[in-house]
């Protein structure tokens, strides 16, 4: 079994006529996702993958076509933060915005508006989704993972795709990977997903995988002292960077003495989560 996404996906595409977009959606439908359609203003009515996916003008028009029920967007950072709210009003329940610098205030009115809507957002600047065998929503390569009952979230995509190898290599399956990315203001946090793997039944054990910068992981290690009864194992990125240097994601820096890995790693052993060193230890600390 898996979260967010499997077989009764029905995804859209925005920004399918994009190079971006093609690629990508190829990528998924050979992994098996039902891509039902896609959406590029002023290209309606046109036709890609071979004559197998339709076009549309705008979501709600795809939507009511084909039922849509959630979105993945290759949308260049000036149209991003329009597209997510299109595809919020069009009804779709979720979101995956992969788009990488959407300015901060942009994403702040996105993220109150979903939020009164009631539409959960992964992303942005994220690698996406993948059920491995089942669904794959976003960029995450679809054989660096087995099916099994290990759930992992993380804020880094090179990092999953570093922890997926070294779990397959260990012949150590996943149910569902989250890549919720590692910009300031995100639609999913490392709790809506613990919470989300913690009601799985068929997810068993949880890595995480952070970053410097924030408090999200501090906020983890809280919900997994409280109320997670699954083993979660993390790895957290960023030991020696220096303060006031961003690292990577927009949200991987340390100011004011806060932030720092340290930190973070002391919370998650207070909450009874060993941290590896590095990403090839996880499957070991797992067994």
């Amino acid at each position: 079994m898996s979260i967010l996404v499997d077989k009764s996906t029905k995804l859209l595409v925005q920004g399918i006529t994009g190079r971006e977009g093609l690629f990508h959606t190829a990528r998924m439908i050979e992994h098996g996702t039902s891509v039902v359609a896609g959406v590029t203003p002023q290209k309606g009515g046109e036709w890609v993958m071979g004559g197998k996916v339709p076009v549309f003008d705008t979501v709600k028009s795809a939507v009511e076509a084909t039922g849509s029920n959630t979105s993945v967007i290759f949308v260049p950072s000036r149209f991003a933060a329009d597209a997510i709210l299109e595809a919020a009003d069009a009804g779709i329940a979720l979101i995956v915005c992969i788009t990488e610098g959407i300015p901060v205030q942009d994403m702040m009115k996105v993220r109150r508006y979903l939020d009164q809507m009631g539409v959960r957002l992964v992303g942005p600047n994220c690698p996406g989704l993948l059920s491995p065998g089942t669904a794959k929503v976003g960029i995450i390569p679809g054989d660096i993972a087995i099916a099994g009952n290990i759930g992992v979230v993380s804020k880094s995509g090179t990092l999953t795709y570093e922890v997926l190898h070294a779990l397959k290599q260990n012949e150590m399956g996943v149910s569902t990977c989250v890549g919720i990315g590692g910009d300031p203001i995100n639609g999913t946090s490392f709790v809506d997903t613990l919470e989300l793997f913690e009601a799985d039944p068929h997810t068993e054990k949880i890595v995480l995988i952070g970053e410097i910068g924030g408090k999200d992981e501090e906020l983890a290690a809280a919900y997994i002292r409280d109320h997670m009864t699954k083993q979660v194992v993390a790895f957290i990125a960023g030991k020696t960077a220096p303060p006031g240097k961003r690292m990577g994601h927009a949200g991987a820096i340390i100011e004011g003495g806060e932030g720092t890995a340290e930190d973070k790693i002391k919370a998650l052993a207070a909450a009874g989560v060993m941290t590896a060193d590095q990403p090839e230890e996880i499957p070991g600390l797992l067994q």
